[in-house]
């Protein structure tokens, strides 16, 4: 798996998070999620985190789908 590119986030003095995806909105937070993001994303790989967060990322199961008997051919 790739590591995710082009996220980006700013933070705003209200406490409001926003997360763009190539200069696009994707998400917003505020309150409690917007500050756990904050600690995650200095701890952590920022895109990975943000890729996450933001739901786009690969979720692990798409191996095991496609193994499925019903999915073979």
């Amino acid at each position: 798996m790739s590591n995710p590119n082009g996220f980006a986030y700013t933070a705003s003095a209200s406490g409001t998070v926003h997360i763009t995806h190539h200069n696009r909105p994707a998400t917003t937070l505020n309150g409690s999620r917007a500050s756990r993001f904050l600690q995650e994303v200095t701890a952590g790989d920022p895109q990975l985190v943000m890729a996450r967060w933001t739901g786009n990322y690969k979720r692990g199961n798409e191996r095991t789908a496609s193994e499925h008997p019903r999915n073979r051919r």
